[in-house]
């Protein structure tokens, strides 16, 4: 005979929880489930990362290039504040602007004295400035033309001494940048072959090239800061040489004004048509 046993399930607790809800779902008559709301962390901007690319890059160069790179870059602002400087200046003066200078010399011409002087007083353009004077000079009393013209050409030498002021230094930076960038790329070749001499029989090629390419790199600076400056200092010379062949020929037509006089006949010497005589007071 055998026994049997049987065994009998575990009955259930009297309360038992309910199965949870998928998240999402809602239940009647419970709460809505809690939304979890991601957090964004604030990306630095763009710009911000390329300034401080460039700030690390310019660092990098200043230590690769040493204190000739240094000086090329003091350099090249100076260069840059003088011609802003002269740019400004000429037009302040308003260098090439001879509209009433011309008016001007052709009412002299036509004998109207007055009228040619009111159109160039109290103007600062150079060329003008020195008509006015030389306009007034003739009108006055008795005055010594050889005299007046030592006058002329005083205001004229000061006028175009302040016009190339600053002209000498713009010259200077343009000569002596791809000299530095020279000197600094002799100095990188120095640096790189005692390098190369304390490496002894381990001789690593990339100890070479890489001096190499430091050293030229000054070159390279040096030639782009010269470029451009030379080009800017010649033609503000030629600004300033221009304005003074201006201001000669100008002053030369207000003393030949009697070369425009009608001519006179040969027979009787009496002048060909109505025309009056001219003199420097008119």
């Amino acid at each position: 005979m055998t026994d049997t046993t049987t065994i009998a399930a575990p009955a259930a607790p009297a309360h038992a929880m309910p199965p949870s809800s998928p998240p999402g779902s809602l239940e009647s008559g419970g709460a809505a489930p809690l939304v979890e709301t991601a957090t964004t962390v604030p990306t630095p901007a763009p710009d911000m990362m390329t300034g401080s690319a460039m700030l690390d890059r310019f660092q990098d160069l200043l230590a690769t290039g040493g204190p000739v790179l240094l000086v090329l870059g003091v350099l090249s602002i100076v260069a840059l504040a003088i011609v802003l400087v002269k740019l400004w200046q000429f037009q302040r003066l308003r260098l090439g602007q001879l509209g009433a200078v011309e008016e001007s010399l052709r009412r002299w011409h036509q004998c109207d004295g007055k009228a040619a002087i009111a159109l160039v007083a109290d103007r600062r353009q150079p060329v003008a400035h020195l008509v006015h004077l030389a306009l007034v000079g003739l009108h006055r009393p008795r005055v010594d033309i050889a005299t007046l013209r030592e006058e002329l050409a005083r205001v004229a030498s000061i006028q175009l001494e302040r016009l190339r002021s600053h002209l000498r230094a713009l010259e200077i930076i343009g000569t002596l940048s791809p000299l530095l960038g020279l000197l600094g790329t002799v100095l990188g070749m120095i640096e790189a072959f005692r390098r190369l001499e304390m490496a002894g029989s381990q001789v690593d090629p990339a100890i070479l090239s890489g001096g190499i390419w430091q050293a030229l790199l000054t070159t390279a600076v040096g030639l782009t800061v010269a470029i451009p400056v030379v080009m800017a200092h010649a033609w503000l010379e030629r600004r300033v040489e221009r304005c003074g062949h201006q201001m000669e020929d100008a002053i030369t037509q207000v003393f030949t004004r009697a070369l425009k006089a009608p001519l006179l006949s040969t027979e009787g010497r009496k002048p060909v048509g109505a025309a009056r005589e001219l003199s420097y007071a008119a």
